[in-house]
């Protein structure tokens, strides 16, 4: 069974921007960690969070997409960039960090209004 895939900030524009090749690709690799299987190069990414991955596709040019799997309900696309550096730059490790404390402070209000 598919997870549903949710897509944060501008994430899913983002991905739309890519070269056809590039959004192919991490269409692809998406739906593998949906169908609960591992992309095929990724690596975590422990500077933004807890549980959150970066999905690597090289189509001549560098593309990312972070996400984080780990919630029963889905997947989250925190962020998807093309990688124009060797180190990924500061300003896409901040906006998946804050969409991914968005992310968390939304689901525990949600735990603690259906505890009410």
């Amino acid at each position: 069974m598919l997870k549903a895939l949710f897509w944060l900030g501008s994430s899913r524009n983002d991905i739309r921007n890519f070269p056809a090749g590039a959004r192919r690709r991490a269409g692809y690799e998406l739906y593998l960690v949906q169908s609960g299987l591992e992309p095929s190069d990724w690596k975590p990414m422990p500077s933004v969070g807890v549980g959150v991955r970066e999905i690597r596709v090289s189509t001549g040019r560098e593309h990312r997409v972070f996400y984080v799997a780990k919630f029963e309900e889905g997947v989250y696309v925190l962020h998807a960039f093309e990688k124009k550096t060797q180190k990924t730059p500061k300003a896409d490790l901040d906006l998946a960090r804050s969409r991914l404390r968005g992310l968390l402070t939304r689901r525990a209000a949600r735990k603690i209004r259906s505890r009410q």
